[in-house]
């Protein structure tokens, strides 16, 4: 459908880069370590710097087998080029992310101006960078954001097979064969399952297979081979085989039977989340449906639509559910909503359609709505104040939102654009940092960190953790961290009594002291923390104990 009309421009791409960038920076260097996966990935990281082991990834003295190593090589260069292992500072795990983040939005521009033409590129790209749930991946030090750019790469270069008059060559083979190989690096065989799904349905309802020689298969396969499997031969020799079982038995197919670790939910949790991951980009892809499918002979939409719905299916179907799964799929859903709303048959509702349309109007508008007050509603939840600012942010993204709809309605369907995109712009810089960053009750890992290092009787003291046994303590805390029980960091006091410390919560004090008691040892509090554990929901009551010098160490009991 693009064919003949105006293409993006490299200033299109520098705008669309630029206005990704507005939306993705704010909070990245205020909100601390989130836990629990993105503390994980950060540790890891970081023990891999210091080890300079970069084959297996451990965390602690634990191996961590459940994902290849590409996102851990990717946070490590990035924490070398902009900061060192012992400073700790998590924005330098995080650039990976941003970077990551900003190539899938300019990668949708470019896929979307293939198949729609070039304004159905702008608006599809800003769709995606508007996206709730890419905004939050954008500023972790997590997977899924790289692996979103990977897809989209291998998705572009198989679009350009599948449009045979873009006259795709041997280069772009090159690039779709690496980026397979990169992203079974990050991921395993995830990238597989999307574009190996796109592939087979376009085969099945085309019934032509032609176009795929021009992905050079024969050769194509060596070069994915030749970026990934140097590390998986070395891993699985390191491990003995052990990291495969682990990631492909355990983690990879027990997610398909069961929900593991609690993310076991029904199909059609996509569905119903995807109102808000996708806000507020989910009203121009729902409104976009009638159009799709009007459309579904062209072969623009078919690609697509064999881009989301197997997938989409697939992920419904299996046990394991975590929102950030289908991210993948938004870009092709942001395509379609595009470019349905710049057709001019775009939407043709008769008075049910037009009802139906109000109708999700105003659960679009209600879900806008809980997320611009979500930091004032943070605020009062554990702060016991209503924040002026916070209220204020809120109500300017609601009437941004309001004035949209109108808009949209109207027919001014770029300036709707421009206000949603301005209403999401306030509330994430609202959220991530202004909100979030301020509420100190919630952020226990940073205060027990400080609160040690402000206290430590020796450089390098080890501090045992028993009830708040989060990653983000682990990072953060500049020595040794043990997550342990109460009654063995009352061992570890009278076996150090000099240097070691430790964070008691107020329901394990009476074990604590209770062996502490055994020990022949009076633990001497040196502060004491309250708030709570947002992993957990727990409001907890920690103090910081070490112990009176002693003339030497004290064997453990029973050793």
């Amino acid at each position: 459908m693009a064919e003949g009309g105006r293409r993006l421009g490299w200033r299109a791409y520098l705008l669309l880069a630029l206005s990704a960038l507005a939306l993705f920076l704010p909070g990245r260097m205020r909100l601390p370590p989130v836990d629990r996966d993105e503390a994980r990935y950060a540790q890891a990281t970081r023990q891999m710097l210091e080890t300079k082991d970069f084959v297996q990834v451990r965390f602690q003295d634990q191996p961590r087998n459940l994902q290849p190593v590409g996102v851990y090589w990717l946070e490590a260069a990035s924490v070398s080029l902009f900061s060192k292992p012992e400073a700790r500072q998590i924005w330098a795990y995080r650039v990976p992310s941003l970077i990551a983040a900003i190539a899938a939005v300019l990668l949708t521009a470019w896929i979307g101006d293939m198949l729609f033409g070039a304004e159905a590129g702008i608006g599809a790209a800003l769709l995606l960078a508007m996206s709730a749930l890419l905004s939050f991946e954008s500023r972790m030090a997590k997977i899924d954001a790289c692996l979103l750019a990977t897809i989209l790469t291998a998705q572009a270069t198989l679009l350009r097979a599948y449009l045979d008059r873009l006259k795709a060559g041997r280069l772009n083979a090159v690039v779709f064969w690496t980026a397979i190989g990169v992203g079974l690096l990050l991921k395993g065989p995830i990238i597989l399952i999307v574009s190996g799904s796109t592939t087979l349905v376009l085969v099945a309802t085309d019934r032509k297979a032609a176009w795929l020689k021009r992905l050079h298969a024969g050769w194509g396969v060596l070069v994915a081979l030749a970026v990934a499997m140097p590390w998986f031969v070395a891993i699985g020799i390191k491990t003995h085989g052990a990291f495969f079982d682990k990631a492909v038995r355990q983690n990879l197919l027990g997610k398909i039977g069961r929900g593991e670790q609690h993310h076991g939910l029904p199909p059609g949790y996509y569905l119903l989340a995807f109102n808000l991951t996708f806000w507020p980009g989910a009203l121009a892809a729902v409104f976009a449906a009638p159009w799709a499918w009007r459309h579904r002979a062209l072969r623009e939409v078919r690609f697509l639509a064999a881009w989301v719905a197997p997938t989409w299916l697939m992920y419904e179907i299996i046990g394991t559910k975590l929102p950030h799964y289908v991210l993948p799929l938004y870009p092709a859903l942001a395509c379609l909503g595009a470019a349905a709303a710049l057709a001019k048959d775009g939407w043709r509702g008769g008075t049910l359609g037009r009802g139906l349309a109000a109708l999700y109007g105003v659960l679009w508008l209600g879900v806008g709505t809980l997320l611009a007050s979500l930091g004032a509603y943070l605020f009062w939840r554990y702060m016991h104040r209503l924040d002026p600012i916070a209220v204020g942010m809120a109500a300017v993204s609601v009437g941004l939102l309001v004035a949209a709809l109108v808009l949209a309605a109207r027919g001014a369907r770029g300036r709707a654009l421009a206000a949603t995109g301005v209403a999401a712009l306030i509330v994430y810089a609202g959220l991530y940092d202004y909100a979030l960053p301020s509420l100190t009750p919630i952020w226990l890992g940073p205060r027990i960190a400080a609160l040690a290092a402000r206290n430590q009787p020796c450089p390098n003291s080890v501090l045992a953790s028993t009830r708040f046994a989060e990653p983000s303590l682990v990072f953060l805390n500049s020595n040794e961290t043990r997550l342990i029980d109460p009654a063995s960091a009352a061992d570890l006091l009278a076996h150090d009594r000099a240097c070691a410390m430790a964070i008691v919560s107020a329901k394990q004090m009476g074990v604590f002291m209770g062996r502490a008691a055994q020990d022949g040892l009076v633990p001497e509090p040196i502060g004491r923390i309250d708030g709570t554990s947002y992993s957990t929901g727990e409001k907890l009551s920690l103090t910081l104990f070490r112990a009176a010098p002693a003339t030497g160490p004290v064997p453990l009991p029973g050793r």
